[in-house]
């Protein structure tokens, strides 16, 4: 299992930040439908959307439903959440619209970009503005956005005079959200990117309808995201692991964990592979909002279990900018299942920390 991926055009139009791997580690790499036969086997679905993969493993195949049905139904799903609603790359979805209108008035959208952008200023403000659907414009400049394209006379790191006007172009305080009539709004031209959440809510979606058909169990994995409900045919649960954070072309797991028959929403975020060096500094992809820099501590990867996939990816993200121990407290006081990976203060290597809540899914 992968995080986000380049493939082809996609990776210049919506990858902001490369969201470290949780390798599931029972694939079967097919990119054809096969209904199961017999009934022990496992309905498996590969395809692209959101500029990465997706994945999709189903037990228990709904009769009522054909080959055809089902993937049809779950292309039409993923289609509008991305191509008609979050995607930034087409310049007629939802988002792009809202992105390009005049500050002031109010927008009419879709009830699901209303609630995916409520959530997102929620997020925000839990963790004191660590997540932030605004930072497109310092993360573009930075060079980690889609437009990586710099100038020849032009430094890829941006001056401080710079950087605090491109400060004036972010902040989700700068945003109004309606759920009832589904509105946004903006008092400031800002540039709104659902990366870091659109993902974790496409899986909680494909959930929500598989729960719909009853299916006892599955395996949904989105750019990263997880939903994850019962057992496999042979009565093992699913088994999701967590990627050592290095740069190396293979991944190699760090730790694995137990699903042990429960619904779980999984989401993970990582410092690596995603950076530039510059006069031995190293440079990291994440970009803290309120200083428009990149992070700078020594969290190197986090691991998160929520009850959705959109909390978990959203805190994913901000975990990273916020680094461990501030993580940790937060993830505390919420009851959260967290891992956290950090590099080792004195040598090489990493050091890793759970919260107690995590410790039940180390269990087999």
């Amino acid at each position: 299992m992968s995080g986000d991926r380049e493939i082809g055009s996609f990776v210049l139009q919506w990858i902001k930040r490369l969201r470290y791997t949780l390798i599931f580690l029972a694939l079967f790499f097919l990119w054809v439908l096969v209904r199961p036969e017999p009934a022990e086997q496992i309905y498996q679905l590969n395809g692209a959307t959101m500029g990465t993969q997706y994945q999709i493993l189903v037990a228990g195949f709904p009769d009522r439903l054909s080959d055809n049905e089902l993937a049809d139904a779950i292309a039409q799903r993923l289609y509008r959440l991305d191509r008609e609603l979050m995607s930034t790359y087409a310049p007629d979805s939802e988002l792009s619209r809202f992105n390009s209108s005049e500050p002031g008035p109010w927008v009419s959208v879709s009830p699901e970009l209303a609630l995916v952008i409520e959530r997102a200023l929620y997020f925000n403000q839990l963790t004191g503005g660590a997540f932030d659907v605004t930072v497109g414009p310092l993360v573009n400049r930075w060079g980690f956005g889609p437009l990586v394209g710099q100038r020849v006379d032009q430094s890829r790191i941006p001056s401080d005079a710079e950087i605090a006007e491109l400060l004036q172009l972010t902040g989700s305080h700068r945003l109004e959200v309606s759920l009832s009539p589904p509105q946004v709004r903006k008092s400031a031209q800002v540039y709104v990117d659902l990366s870091g959440i659109a993902k974790g809510y496409a899986a909680d979606v494909l959930a929500d309808y598989f729960d719909s058909l009853n299916m006892p169990s599955y395996f949904i994995e989105i750019g990263g995201e997880l939903r994850i409900k019962g057992l496999k045919p042979d009565g093992s649960g699913w088994v999701p692991a967590i990627e050592k954070p290095l740069d190396s072309p293979e991944p190699e797991v760090y730790q694995i964990f137990y699903s042990q028959g429960r619904t779980l929403a999984v989401a993970g975020s990582g410092d690596y592979r995603n950076y530039f060096e510059e006069d031995g500094v190293r440079y990291s992809h994440e970009i803290d909002p309120s200083t428009g820099r990149p992070v700078s501590h020594s969290l190197a990867a986090v691991t998160v279990i929520a009850p959705t996939a959109m909390e978990a990816d959203a805190l994913a993200t901000a975990f990273m900018v916020m680094g461990e121990q501030k993580s940790y407290d937060l993830a505390q006081s919420l009851g959260l299942a967290v891992y956290l990976i950090s590099k080792h203060p004195e040598q090489d290597g990493f050091t890793e920390r759970f919260t107690p809540a995590f410790e039940a899914y180390l269990e087999q």
